[in-house]
C-alpha cells in the first residue's frame, strides 16, 4: 500500500501547515494547489521547513480531466481537502462563485478518488454549520442552520461525502469542523497570508500591532460576554495541523465516517485577543468600540471531547503562543 497523501489546497494557510507536520510524520505528499489564495513561494518554504521534498502540482479542482489524470498518477492512500474558497464576507457577495468552486471541485475529487479506488479522506470543515448556536460548549450534534453561503457550502458537501459513504463499501472520512484557526509556524516562516484586509481577526491586530493599519474595529460592545465583546474559540494552526495527521492514522484503522469539532474547547472575547497581542509585540494595540454587525453570536466556542476521545488529540497551544507565534510571522512579513 502506497504512503502517498494527496493534500488539496496544500500551499494555503492551514494545508501548508498540515503539509509540514504530514512530512514530519513520514508521509509522502502530493499538494494540488491552484494557487487563487496562496503564493507560490509557499512550497519551497515546507520543503526547507520539513526537510523533505514534495511534490506540487498546479491543478484547478473544478478542471475534472485534470484532475482525474492527476489521481490516477498519484493513486494515493488517503487525500485531505482543503481546496475552497473560505471568505464569510465574500461569500455574499459572490454565492455563484462559493458553490461552483467549492462543490463543483468536491463533487469532481470525490468521483477523481472513486474512480482509483482512494477510500480514505480528510475534509476541511468549519464551525459556521453551526450558525448561531443555541449554547456553549458546541457539540457535533448540534443544530446545524449555516447562515452565509460560505457555510451552507460546506454544509452541502459534508452532506455530498456522508452520502458517500454510506453508499460506496470502504470509503470512510473524518469530517473536520474547525473553530477559529489563528497563529503560525514557531519559525517565523510560515503563516496566515491574506491578500487584502484580513477577514480573519488575529491577522488584523498584527496588522496594527506592526503600523500597518491604524487600529482595530471592534463591532459589537454589548454582548452578553464578560466583557461585552464576542467570544470565540481560537486554535494554533499547529494543534490544527497535527489533528489531520491523527485522523489519517484514525481512519487507516477504521470502517466508520466521523464528524469532529477541532477547538479548544473555551473562548476568548476580542479585548482578550487585543490584549494578548499587546503582550506579545510588547505595546498596546490601538483598538475603537463599533456597533455589531448582523448575524454574529454572542458567544461560539467547541466541545472537542469526541475529537480527544477518537483522535487521541487535543490542542495543546494557548492563546500567549498563537499570539506570539502570530506576531514572530508578522515581523518576518515586514522585514
Amino acid at each position: 500500500m502506497t504512503n502517498t497523501i494527496l493534500v488539496t489546497g496544500g500551499a494555503g494557510y492551514i494545508g501548508s501547515h498540515t503539509t509540514v507536520a504530514l512530512l514530519e510524520a513520514g508521509y509522502d505528499v502530493v499538494v494540488v494547489d491552484n494557487f487563487s489564495n496562496s503564493e507560490r513561494w509557499i512550497p519551497d518554504r515546507i520543503q526547507a521547513l520539513a526537510g523533505r521534498n514534495f511534490r506540487c502540482i498546479e491543478l484547478d479542482l473544478c478542471d475534472a480531466p485534470a484532475l482525474t489524470r492527476c489521481m490516477a498518477e498519484v493513486r494515493p492512500e488517503g487525500v485531505i481537502h482543503f481546496g475552497a474558497l473560505k471568505s464569510v464576507g465574500e461569500s455574499f457577495s459572490q454565492p455563484l462563485r462559493y458553490y461552483q468552486n467549492n462543490i463543483v471541485g468536491t463533487l469532481n475529487l470525490l468521483q477523481a478518488m472513486n474512480a482509483v479506488g482512494c477510500q480514505q479522506l480528510v475534509f476541511s470543515s468549519s464551525a459556521t454549520v453551526y450558525g448561531i448556536p443555541d449554547h456553549c460548549p458546541i457539540p457535533e450534534d448540534a443544530s446545524l442552520r449555516a447562515i452565509n453561503p460560505y457555510g451552507r457550502s460546506k454544509l452541502m458537501m459534508e452532506e455530498a461525502i456522508n452520502d458517500i459513504a454510506h453508499a460506496v463499501d470502504g470509503f470512510r472520512a473524518a469530517i473536520l469542523r474547525y473553530f477559529n484557526p489563528a497563529g503560525a509556524h514557531p519559525s517565523g516562516r510560515l503563516g496566515e497570508l491574506p491578500r487584502g484586509a484580513p477577514n480573519n481577526l488575529v491577522p488584523f491586530v498584527a496588522q496594527v500591532a506592526a503600523g500597518l493599519r491604524p487600529e482595530v474595529k471592534v463591532f459589537g460592545s454589548d454582548y452578553a460576554t464578560s466583557d461585552g465583546t464576542g467570544v470565540r474559540d481560537y486554535i494554533h494552526v499547529m494543534d490544527l495541523a497535527s489533528a489531520h495527521v491523527n485522523a489519517l492514522r484514525h481512519l487507516a484503522g477504521s470502517t466508520q465516517t466521523v464528524t469532529l469539532n477541532l477547538g479548544t474547547g473555551r473562548g476568548y472575547s476580542v479585548l482578550e485577543i487585543i490584549q494578548a497581542f499587546g503582550r506579545a509585540c510588547g505595546h498596546p494595540v490601538p483598538y475603537r468600540l463599533d456597533a455589531r454587525r448582523p448575524g454574529d453570536a454572542d458567544a461560539c466556542y467547541a466541545d472537542p471531547a469526541r475529537a480527544e476521545a477518537l483522535l487521541h488529540w487535543r490542542a495543546e497551544r494557548d492563546l500567549e503562543q498563537i499570539c506570539a507565534d502570530a506576531w514572530r510571522w508578522q515581523q518576518h512579513l515586514s522585514a
